[in-house]
This record gives C-alpha cells, sequence and structure tokens, in this order.
C-alpha cells in the first residue's frame, strides 16, 4: 500500500475499540486479518516501510468513514478485508508460525470454537 494515507488513522487504542464493537459483525476473517497484521507490526524484526504498509491497512479499517459502511450487512466490511488481504499479501514473509498461533489464540479468546477451514481459506489467499 504505497498510498499511506490512513496511518493517521491508526493507534492500538482505536484499534482494540473497533474490534471490541464490531468484531461479531466483521466476523473472524477480517478480525484474523486485522490481528496478523498486528502481530507483524509488533516484531522488532520488521522493517519501517512494512510497518507503515500495515498500519495504513489498520488505519482504514479502523476508519469508519471508509468505500463501504462497515453496518453494511454482508458487504460492510468487504472493502476492509481487500485492504487487509492486500497488506497481508505484501508481509507474507514476515507472518511466522508464532506470530499465527498468537492470532489465533486471541481470536479463539474472542470468539471461542472458531472454524480451521475459513481461516486456512485466508491463509491460502495470502501465502
Amino acid at each position: 500500500m504505497e498510498n499511506n494515507q490512513f496511518v493517521k488513522y491508526f493507534s492500538e487504542e482505536s484499534l482494540w475499540k473497533k474490534i471490541k464493537n464490531y468484531s461479531k459483525s466483521a466476523g473472524t476473517t477480517v478480525v484474523y486479518g486485522v490481528l496478523l497484521l498486528f502481530y507483524v507490526m509488533k516484531d522488532k524484526d520488521v522493517a519501517m516501510r512494512k510497518k507503515l504498509s500495515i498500519a495504513a491497512a489498520l488505519g482504514y479499517f479502523i476508519l469508519p468513514t471508509d468505500a463501504i459502511f462497515d453496518l453494511t450487512p454482508l458487504i460492510g466490511y468487504s472493502d476492509d478485508l481487500g485492504v487487509l488481504l492486500f497488506a497481508l499479501t505484501q508481509v507474507s514473509s514476515s507472518i511466522s508460525p508464532e506470530i499465527k498461533e498468537k492470532a489465533r489464540s486471541k481470536l479463539a479468546d474472542w470468539f471461542g470454537e472458531i472454524s480451521d477451514e475459513e481461516l486456512q481459506e485466508l491463509e491460502n489467499k495470502i501465502f
């Protein structure tokens, strides 16, 4: 994501607030993508350029007035998922098994039983 105009909307506090308020409507796939990006961004070995791209994607996710209104049933998070997927493919080499496990663990804390197939479907698009 070369255009980092959304970086200014990212903060850890805003991210957790958005997930807390909208995780059920966003769904496990979107939240898993967010968590993968978040944990990659926290990795000290990841280059600053990648971190800026991640911050832009997460900023877009946080921004309440994105291309498709997030509360629109079924399609409200499709644009967010597209942005997240693009960012995930750009940083896929930095997504370690440990990062996947952290994201899956946090997702299980929030959602309980999660479909491995649904998460695997997202991972197949990334790698």
